[in-house]
């Protein structure tokens, strides 16, 4: 994001509505080849939902964390399955007190997506264990020509 010099403002960079479809559709794409039915959530850099998409069966409970997995992700930049190596280096009180936080995930399926060193939001994956979950995420990425954050 640029500044603004002449205002208060900021240039911010959003994924668009036709990729953050392809993304779903990439990642339920690899879950079927899986054997596992989730739910795929991509959000803008703000957090807010540009797409989803539920495969039939998915677990019910796995909306929600699908969504507040690409939340978190979005959020800080970072895959959500980074979390628990990064708040060891952290105060107890951090350690305790961030994963207290509404919508905070801290296990594998939620990826940043970056473009041209621009993170323009995030995916989130849940129905699968975490490695399945994550697996399907990438698969997202890969299907905009993006590689892993």
């Amino acid at each position: 994001m640029a500044s603004n010099p002449t205002g208060c403002s900021v240039e911010a960079r959003l994924i668009d509505w036709p990729a953050a479809h392809a993304m779903t559709q990439a990642a339920a794409r690899h879950a079927q080849q899986l054997g596992v039915r989730v739910n795929i959530a991509v959000v803008d850099t703000a957090g807010n939902l540009a797409a989803f998409l539920r495969m039939p069966g998915a677990p019910l409970h796995s909306i929600d964390i699908a969504i507040d997995k690409a939340y978190t992700a979005a959020s800080f930049g970072m895959a959500t399955s980074g979390w628990n190596e990064a708040l060891r280096l952290h105060s107890e009180a951090v350690r305790q007190g961030l994963v207290l936080r509404p919508r905070f995930v801290a296990f594998g399926g939620g990826l940043p997506i970056v473009e041209g060193g621009h993170r323009v939001g995030a995916i989130g994956v849940s129905g699968g264990s975490e490695d399945e979950d994550e697996q399907c995420a990438n698969a997202g990425l890969r299907g905009l020509g993006l590689g892993p954050p």
